[in-house]
């Protein structure tokens, strides 16, 4: 298994962690077109060799011509969508900019939608998130690891004035993860989009052995007098023994996404009611809608809502609620979710496409469910018993072996 650590002992930032994938075997050429790939005009890419404490390093710079002030986090999410792009490194990107968003929003008191970023959210940001993102996938690196992140001392100068190092939002994305301050004199070490990186990407500490094979050094933009200012990136193989260390073990067919619950109890609305205004949400962009059977005060016997969301449709679909439920507050929690990874097929079945969600179990196994809508509405149509067309449709996918397959209509 292909492994990468990356060792932020001089704190880590997108640029160098671009440069240290470049150290270590990413096309250059592939980095010098990635901005026109993204649809930003106008942006040249220097990549050069630099020292750092007499240590030969890598340094990437993007130049930038002027831009509008801060760009909002949908407008990035729209970008990004809209190109051609890995689908692993489209959900990866979209959860480090949820991620930095759901934090920066929340810091300012505004809602995540109405966000617009400015330093994390300026083109080198995007460029640096989603070429780091998409640089591991094309080096075939199958997971990151950490070591201890520093973090550095002192104050950093933003678009919200003078901050305190680490930045407001660093600590927040850095939550969970082994830090230290310091050393002194050495400003701001890791930014807020080196931590977003490590938040969607690292999987935490090193495992306890595995089988270098490069190494590689991106540079901060400082040479700091006694301190090696580079982010050092370690491929390598992991073995037998870290295999069964590493926690994630067999966990590649499922990834982890930032997500958040919007709650709220209700007392005095009819079931019908609340139903309706339930399917309002999951014709939105609630990922999940559930109905929970709650007693509230005085003895009444209630309706608790929870609704599974994406960051940037937290204030809509907080709002919606509001519309159309009777409640005076919304709770939010913010969620951790680990799903399968999934897709859907299709099925001919009797000259009707029956649709069919595959999911891959963490072992690698497939286990398939064909869409209940599709199941009922060819029940209808053929006068035959739903269990009876479930059976023939998944005994077909396991014949076809992913292939379209026809079952035996009658």
């Amino acid at each position: 298994m292909k492994v990468a650590i990356l060792d932020p002992a001089s704190g880590i930032a997108g640029d160098m962690f671009l440069a240290a994938l470049i150290d270590v075997g990413l096309d250059k050429a592939w980095l010098e077109r990635l901005p026109s790939t993204l649809g930003l005009s106008g942006v040249e890419v220097r990549i050069k060799d630099v020292e750092r404490s007499h240590v030969r390093c890598v340094k990437v710079d993007f130049d930038i011509p002027p831009q509008p002030h801060g760009r909002a986090v949908s407008e990035i999410h729209r970008m990004i969508d809209a190109v051609k792009i890995p689908e692993k490194v489209v959900r990866s990107a979209h959860s480090a900019f949820d991620a930095i968003a759901t934090i920066e929003s929340a810091l300012h008191g505004v809602a995540p939608d109405e966000l617009h970023l400015h330093e994390v959210g300026a083109v080198d940001a995007i460029l640096d998130i989603v070429g780091s993102i998409w640089g591991v996938e094309l080096l075939g690196i199958e997971r990151i690891y950490n070591t201890k992140v520093s973090l550095g001392e002192g104050t950093v100068k933003t678009a919200h004035g003078s901050l305190p190092v680490p930045a407001p939002a660093t600590i927040r994305l850095l939550e969970g993860f082994n830090v230290r301050h310091g050393p002194p004199g050495s400003g701001e070490l890791t930014t807020p989009t080196g931590a977003a990186l490590l938040k969607v990407l690292s999987k935490g500490e090193p495992p306890r052995e595995y089988s270098p094979s490069r190494s590689g050094y991106g540079a901060g933009t400082r040479d700091i007098h006694g301190q090696l200012n580079a982010l050092r990136i370690i491929l390598g193989e992991a073995t037998a023994a870290a295999d069964s260390h590493d926690h994630h073990h067999h966990r590649e067919h499922v990834h982890t996404e930032h997500l958040h619950v919007l709650s709220a109890d209700i007392d005095d609305m009819s079931p019908e009611e609340v139903a309706a205004a339930a399917d309002v949400l999951r014709a939105d962009a609630a990922l999940d809608v559930v109905l929970i059977h709650t007693t509230m005060k005085k003895g009444r016997l209630g309706t608790r809502v929870e609704a599974l969301v994406r960051g940037s449709d937290l204030s809509r679909i907080e709002e919606k609620i509001f519309q159309h439920f009777t409640t005076l507050g919304v709770k939010t929690f913010d969620v951790v979710r680990s799903a399968l990874a999934r897709e859907s097929r299709m099925v001919r079945f009797d000259g009707r496409d029956i649709r069919v969600k595959v999911a891959t179990l963490p072992d690698g196994s497939k286990r398939a469910k064909p869409e209940f809508d599709d199941l009922r509405r060819i029940a209808e149509e053929t006068s035959r018993p739903m269990s009876e067309i479930r059976s023939e449709v998944l005994s077909a996918l396991d014949d076809s072996k992913g292939k379209h397959a026809t079952p035996r209509g009658k």
